[in-house]
């Protein structure tokens, strides 16, 4: 009963501790909460049961005085009265507590699952964030994003071009922008008009992007112009 008690204790605490962990961000995590708290209500019930199997016990004390000792025959009955009880209660704690154990292997099982699959998440999203660096264009052109940034479109010679306006007034070409956002690094608010401007966001990853170091790009050798050869100049006859 004590151990059934500890193991409800136990339960509760880890239950507690998971509820106020990072463990809730997770997707599924809700499943395995509420596998944990039914391996405390199943702990709960098996120390309930086996409890009451202690209570069902017949004992043998003596009676208080001036009361008639029980013959054989009557604890014989006592007995075979409170066998059946006690073996259901105790039938029951042992199915409550097999239903705990066999929670607490899914649960750690669903946990071990779910931080792998939180792994590969974050790996996979960092590795197409930085799977390509930024060019130094591209990294200016994010950073400036950050401080705002609004898609127009304007008539120019009867034709509708696309633009890329900086709060900042950072010139951003929208080839530059559209590679920002084929990457996820940015969106724009397309349920407002083009030629009213839609506003420009920095996503999540395109902060993340921010944190690599900037591009630089490789000094270029000049090469080496080849020596003029003299012209020599020609005898005037």
């Amino acid at each position: 009963m004590l151990k059934a008690q500890n193991l409800t204790a136990t339960a509760l605490l880890r239950l507690t501790a998971l509820d106020n962990s990072m463990y809730t961000n997770i997707a599924g995590s809700r499943a395995g909460l509420e596998l944990l708290a039914s391996v405390v209500s199943a702990s709960s019930l098996a120390g309930n049961d086996i409890a009451n199997a202690l209570f069902a016990n017949p004992y043998e004390g003596a009676q208080f005085s001036g009361y008639v000792a029980d013959d054989d025959a009557v604890r014989t009955a006592r007995h075979a009265e409170a066998i059946p009880r006690m073996t259901r209660h105790l039938d029951d704690a042992a199915h409550q507590l097999d239903r705990s154990a066999t929670g607490c292997h899914y649960l750690a099982h669903g946990i071990t699952e779910d931080l792998a699959s939180r792994q590969d998440h974050t790996a996979a999203s960092a590795q197409q964030t930085t799977g390509l660096a930024l060019t130094a264009a591209q990294y200016d052109a994010l950073k400036s994003l950050l401080e705002g940034g609004r898609l127009h479109e304007s008539s120019q010679r009867g034709l509708g071009v696309t633009r890329v306006a900086t709060d900042d007034g950072t010139r951003v070409s929208i080839a530059t922008y559209r590679a920002l956002a084929k990457r996820g690094l940015v969106t724009a608010d397309t349920s407002t008009s083009l030629y009213h401007g839609q506003k420009i966001t920095v996503t999540e990853d395109g902060h993340r992007a921010l944190t690599q170091p900037r591009h630089r790009a490789a000094l270029t050798t000049a090469a080496a112009t080849a020596p003029k050869a003299a012209v020599a100049q020609g005898a005037r006859r």
